[in-house]
């Protein structure tokens, strides 16, 4: 059963300051900025919402299929998808553009400043839903706003179930637009602070906007997450990771848990419990495609977790 993921492509480049942003940044000259960071550690990973939930989902045993757009420096990436198994036929290269990338650079309180080029992503309508073959369940993940709209469109019209899962791409779209996605998607995933966008942008409650769907999925970093369905709310606990390294793409391993539950036609309760677990497994091992479990370890991890079998 293949799943279509359609979403962004990115590297992250990620730097540490060996010191803090307060002891260089002047209040009283913020007007004039101009400042410079010496980052002697810095790190490249291989992101993106669609590469992330694939690499997950392609750990569970699913067969994911990625719908993204990419540039012209895309060959690491390319090579790196083959190398997984990950089909890449409908990853397209947009010429005279670079790959979307995040520059982060991280001092030693865990601020962040973030630097992100879109690049490809925004030509991301240039791929079509009709394009890919023998698809039974869907996803549109954060990318470009046009790719967005019109990969929600094309799953609804060909009558492929699918979630809506905006992420940070959710303040590109006004009121109107966002129930548009949630009156024609069959799921809809946030974290709390998009829930909490979504219902003042949309002036529905989180009931009231579950009514629209079949399941709304509310995840809740360390405090587990809600999942919202046939008029109640089932709390799914967090996993006790082994460590916390990195929270980067925890949300997208959590996405292919769900995918994976919906694809099994399971109960929302294991569904949510696989997802929590997969972002548990994530979040110990820094960036967002590096840990390496095998499907017999997550098996072994959910009993440990759950006390039952997967």
């Amino acid at each position: 059963m293949t799943t279509l993921i359609c979403g962004s492509i990115a590297y992250d480049t990620i730097m540490v300051f060996r010191d803090q942003f307060k002891n260089h940044i002047l209040p009283e000259q913020i007007h004039i900025l101009n400042v410079a960071f010496l980052v002697p550690d810095m790190r490249r990973e291989f992101g993106g919402c669609a590469g992330n939930i694939a690499y997950n989902l392609k750990l569970l045993g699913g067969e994911p299929l990625i719908m993204a757009t990419v540039g012209e420096d895309s060959g690491l990436y390319m090579q790196r998808l083959k190398k997984l198994g990950l089909p890449t036929q409908h990853v397209r290269e947009i010429p005279d553009a670079y790959t979307a990338q995040a520059f982060i650079t991280t001092d030693l309180d865990d601020n962040q400043i973030t630097a992100f080029h879109p690049g490809a992503m925004n030509f991301s309508q240039s791929n079509h839903i009709a394009d890919a073959q023998g698809v039974t369940l869907g996803i549109v993940s954060p990318d470009g706003r046009d790719g967005m709209l019109q990969h929600a469109r094309e799953f609804a019209d060909a009558g492929i179930p699918f979630v809506f899962d905006p992420g940070q791409g959710l303040p590109m779209f006004g009121g109107d637009e966002l129930m548009q996605f949630l009156k024609i998607a069959d799921y809809c995933t946030v974290n709390d602070y998009e829930a909490k966008l979504l219902t003042e942008r949309t002036g529905r409650s989180l009931g009231q906007l579950a009514e629209e769907v079949k399941a709304l999925i509310v995840t809740l970093g360390g405090n587990g997450s809600h999942i919202y369905s046939g008029g109640h709310r089932l709390d799914i606990p967090c996993v006790k990771p082994e460590a916390v390294v990195d929270p980067t793409g925890c949300g997208d391993a959590y996405r292919a848990g769900l995918l994976y539950g919906i694809t099994q036609g399971w109960e929302w309760t294991k569904t949510g419990q696989l997802a929590s677990l997969m972002g548990s497994l994530k979040i110990a091992q820094r960036g967002g495609q590096n840990h390496k479990h095998s499907r017999t370890d997550i098996d072994a991890a959910y009993r440990a977790a759950f006390g039952s079998a997967l």
